[in-house]
């Protein structure tokens, strides 16, 4: 009798724990749907300043890449050039450094450093010092500029009229020339260029 009182007690709970369980998992679909919607709807929400924000993030990266190739060259290899009529290893690291001062003070209003001036033939250590300062300039300069005035027009190279959208565009690219011409340098020097180095390693 016992026996058939707990098998009828057990049958009749089914019903009570599988709407409580059901009831349970609606309210944790409940609270779990805002949540994803709301992280989909901040997913979708168009990026604030992605011009600025992506030339941003391009100088920081190329900046690791551009003073590791600057380091990594012998400093008995900052004279060689491929050929007779181009630049040396020692004129690239100084065009490099006083481009990305003259371009991220033009994009930013910030005006350039005072410096001593630089020439191609200083030691190794002044250049790559001037290289790394530049990017340091760079990051400063731009860590507040926006996207709210690219058109404006802004006086470059040889009184030259740019907008500022075209004159982060000309940093931007000159940063991937100038790296492409130095792992250049560097392969032809068998030295292996620093993003190379990094292919590598994975």
């Amino acid at each position: 009798m016992l026996e058939t009182h707990v098998i009828y007690r057990r049958e009749s709970m089914k019903p009570f724990v599988l709407s409580f369980l059901a009831a349970a998992a609606l309210a944790v679909m409940a609270f779990a749907l805002p949540a994803t919607q709301s992280s989909a709807q901040d997913a979708a929400k168009p990026e604030a300043n992605p011009v600025s924000n992506h030339v941003r993030q391009v100088v920081e990266r190329e900046s690791k890449n551009m003073v590791a190739a600057a380091e990594e060259m012998p400093a008995d290899k900052y004279s060689y050039h491929p050929t007779p009529a181009q630049m040396t290893f020692g004129h690239l690291m100084m065009h490099i450094a006083t481009s990305n001062t003259f371009l991220c003070s033009k994009i930013s209003g910030m005006p350039e450093p005072q410096s001593e001036k630089l020439t191609d033939t200083d030691p190794k250590e002044k250049l790559v010092a001037a290289v790394k300062a530049s990017f340091e300039f760079c990051n400063n300069a731009l860590a507040k500029v926006d996207d709210s005035n690219l058109g404006e027009p802004i006086t470059v190279f040889g009184g030259r009229s740019m907008s500022r959208a075209a004159v982060m565009i000309t940093l931007t690219d000159d940063l991937y020339d100038h790296y492409s011409a130095a792992a250049m340098y560097l392969r032809l020097n068998d030295l292996l260029p620093p993003t190379a180095q990094h292919e590598k390693k994975m």
